[in-house]
């Protein structure tokens, strides 16, 4: 018997959807976790992130692992992988933790910008033998959410260090003092970083013949698949702090 031809893409549909509850129920583990790690802060924070980082480069070497096609290939991928992912956690662990949230916040509205903004408007593909959904119009909009929060978070400083002052909080102050353009324009490079490391790991991912980096999180694949973004970010803003640190 013929199927039902409407029944057919709505039970598609179902089958796409039927892990959403997993994923909820995943994303809200997620964050809680890494909310109370950055609630205690300190030592707790640090072994958070170093954890984080090594799980991320386990599933790096896995995935190199089916690439290289002999010990002395994969020896190289390794150590490359181990300076990469090691710096980006070596960054976030020094960085001081409202930069951290900061550094969090280009790569969620990035992500966020980028996805909505493809799917609303479409168009051409960046790289479609890598990531056949990244579209440049995408790029576009994840460059300006980031540019936003950069922004956003720039006169958000500004009003709260008017409000020491002499005069009180004032807006207009924090739009003065704050270089809201400056900040604006590198939170959309930025953002070009971090849609880099997004195509770095499908292109990993691409080679090795697997879908996700590993199945650690259900419904999201592995850790390096939800933090692919944030490394090439994080080793740019926490190197740049630290020359601040050490020119100071």
């Amino acid at each position: 018997m013929d199927a039902d031809p409407v029944l057919v893409p709505l039970e598609a549909g179902q089958r796409k959807n039927a892990d959403l509850p997993v994923r909820l129920a995943s994303a809200v583990v997620m964050l809680a976790m890494a909310g109370l790690a950055f609630w205690a802060g300190g030592l707790v924070l640090d072994l958070f992130v170093a954890a984080v980082a090594f799980g991320v480069f386990v599933e790096y070497v896995l995935l190199c692992s089916k690439i290289a096609e002999s010990p002395m290939k994969l020896g190289p991928m390794v150590i490359a992988g181990a300076v990469y992912i090691g710096w980006a956690g070596l960054a976030l662990a020094v960085m001081p933790e409202p930069l951290m949230l900061v550094v969090l916040g280009i790569v969620i509205f990035t992500d966020t910008g980028a996805y909505f903004t493809g799917r609303s408007l479409g168009g051409p593909k960046i790289a479609p033998r890598i990531s056949p959904s990244k579209t440049w119009s995408g790029l576009l909009g994840g460059m300006a959410a980031a540019g936003i929060w950069t922004a956003m978070v720039v006169v958000l400083a500004g009003y709260l260090l008017s409000a020491i002052g002499p005069t009180g909080p004032s807006l207009a102050g924090a739009l003065e003092t704050a270089n809201v353009g400056m900040a604006a324009l590198a939170g959309a490079v930025l953002a070009v970083f971090a849609q880099g490391g997004d195509f770095y790991e499908s292109w990993l991912k691409r080679r090795a013949g697997v879908k996700d980096s590993s199945r650690l999180i259900p419904g999201h694949g592995g850790l390096f698949d939800r933090l692919d973004g944030l490394l090439p970010v994080a080793i740019i803003a926490g190197t740049a702090w630290a020359a601040t640190q050490v020119g100071g």
